[in-house]
């Protein structure tokens, strides 16, 4: 029996896949750099080791799988390849695990990380499954029947995946480090479509999704009549959003979800076309109404009369979908917006509207750009995005205090880098004022 030895484990993907071994009794370990990362506490619960990147780590008999973010320069994979062992990258392990189930991939330039988690809650209520999402979650079995997973349309990572079925959730220009134009992204969908083997459950309101050709069959999902599957009806609650499903303009059910927005009703429907088609009971599919939700997506922390919501929103399309669910819950508090740029090539390309999107909020405080390890300096500025937002403040470290005096009760820090840090040393500015502040 082999040991996986994980090169980067504290990764969102690659913290997932180890849970997933693990789970499936497989020996696992890993190393990553000694910071500490969300990711990491739930690994320490597994007892899975975690070491220090080092090639003393690279044992004889092992298997090794290295994170994406590692060059092949890095010492564990050198030494990986000189003792000559079982190597794999990320996407292409994950590629080969898969074929053992009925898998469903989960994939788009949004929503991908909410729709898989909400799909492995519903099939989890049911049946033994195996999933990975991409905030770091990851759950094996044995006797798994179903396994879901996200597949990152990055690099075309997701052509090393042929699953049975994929929901396709959009389709839309990202990444621009990478790919070049809205049809380079679509030409990478298309190659995706081509290669799962059973059905595609796509948003049929998305006009790029509309020009995918397959030849298995596609079930479109959406608000506009056209759709296989059409949400009608949609209503907020106290506790999230109610809709009506019609499945080919017949009354299908009422379903109901503990969150707010058009991007979530979407998200729904996709997870109730999908278990439609493959005959699940009406019942099963209801448990989208006991959802607690996925990492970084969305979550809430309530101090005082202040709400802080942490989400991963670093595309303009995913910070006014964010922004929308908030007025659609709090709609009578104001919001600010505590945005944290994510690499200088995607700022750059969607200046305007990163402007535009933000403006939606009340109040709105820039944090620098963080470069990510692709790229770790640009000409760009945050001051540049500043120019753009009449208004906005620039927000560090050092004065995060500015936040209390903000006129919003509602504050979204949103960001795909580190943007935590920032509502970290808020809220210790907020214990440090004390009960005054705190119960005003």
């Amino acid at each position: 029996m082999t040991t996986y030895h994980f090169i980067g484990i504290k990764g969102t993907g690659m913290s997932a896949l180890a849970h997933i071994l693990h789970d499936s009794g497989e020996s696992v370990q890993g190393a990553d750099v000694e910071k500490r990362f969300f990711t990491q506490k739930a690994l320490e619960e597994k007892n899975i080791p975690i070491f220090p990147f080092s090639e003393t780590n690279i044992k004889e008999g092992y298997t090794v799988i290295a994170g994406n973010a590692f060059s092949d320069n890095h010492p564990e994979i050198k030494e990986a390849r000189r003792k000559g062992l079982t190597f794999y990258r990320y996407h292409e392990f994950l590629g080969e695990w898969l074929k053992q189930y009925t898998s469903i991939a989960v994939t788009g330039a949004h929503g991908k990380t909410s729709t898989t988690g909400l799909l492995a809650h519903v099939l989890d209520a049911s049946f033994p499954i195996s999933y990975l999402i991409g905030d770091g979650t990851g759950k094996g079995h044995v006797d798994s029947k179903y396994f879901v997973f996200e597949a990152c349309e990055y690099r075309r990572h997701f052509l090393s995946y042929k699953p049975d079925y994929a929901i396709m959730t959009n389709i839309d220009f990202d990444h621009p480090d990478y790919f070049t134009s809205i049809d380079d992204v679509f030409y990478a969908f298309q190659m995706m479509a081509d290669q799962v083997k059973k059905g595609i459950i796509a948003c049929g309101d998305d006009e790029q999704l509309q020009r995918i050709q397959t030849k298995v069959p596609v079930v479109y999902y959406g608000f506009a009549s056209t759709n296989d599957f059409q949400a009608q009806n949609v209503k907020e609650t106290m506790h999230g959003t109610e809709f009506d499903v019609f499945v080919r303009n017949t009354y299908y059910d009422t379903f109901a979800i503990p969150m707010y927005g058009d991007h979530n009703v979407l998200n729904a429907l996709s997870v109730i076309a999908i278990c439609h088609y493959e005959d699940m009971k009406t019942d099963t599919i209801k448990e989208l109404s006991s959802f607690t939700g996925v990492k970084r997506r969305f979550t809430e922390k309530r101090i005082g009369k202040q709400i802080l919501i942490d989400d991963y929103a670093h595309h303009p399309k995913e910070i006014t979908a964010t922004i929308d669910a908030a007025r659609k819950k709090y709609p009578d508090k104001q919001i600010a917006a505590i945005f944290q740029p994510h690499t200088f090539t995607r700022t750059k390309t969607f200046l305007q509207e990163f402007a535009d999107s933000l403006n939606l909020a009340d109040v709105v405080y820039l944090c620098d750009i963080f470069g990510s390890a692709r790229e770790e300096s640009g000409k760009l500025t945050i001051q540049d995005l500043q120019k753009l937002i009449e208004g906005s403040s620039i927000l560090d470290l050092s004065n995060t205090e500015v936040l209390l005096d903000t006129t919003a009760s509602v504050l979204l820090f949103m960001g795909a880098g580190d943007i935590q840090k920032f509502q970290e040393a808020y809220e210790k500015q907020l214990i440090s004022v004390g009960n005054d502040i705190m119960n005003a």
